[in-house]
């Protein structure tokens, strides 16, 4: 019980990690685009901020969502279960 716990815990800490920084990334987007727009409206350059960050953000939430998923050790463990069944009633 005490490995499932702090595999929850680890679990809820990158999911709070990620929507962190989702939301940090959202509010400094939308501030450089004020900025860009009030100094410099021709050039977007805030774009290339948010495209390069943006890679960071998608690159953190694929592996805090990864974990759970098709092949996740959930899944894994499940599968093991299952085969052991299947042998043990043949």
């Amino acid at each position: 019980m005490d490995e499932n716990y702090e595999r929850a815990k680890r679990r809820v800490n990158q999911l709070k990690g990620f929507y962190t920084n989702l939301i940090v990334y959202i509010v400094v987007i939308i501030f450089l685009a004020v900025v860009n727009y009030l100094t410099s409206p021709g050039i977007w350059w805030f774009l290339i901020v948010a495209f390069i960050w943006g890679i960071f953000v998608v690159g953190q939430g694929i592996s805090v969502y990864r974990k759970r998923g098709l092949f996740s050790k959930e899944w894994e463990d499940k599968k093991i279960k299952e085969y052991m069944e299947k042998e043990d009633n043949e």
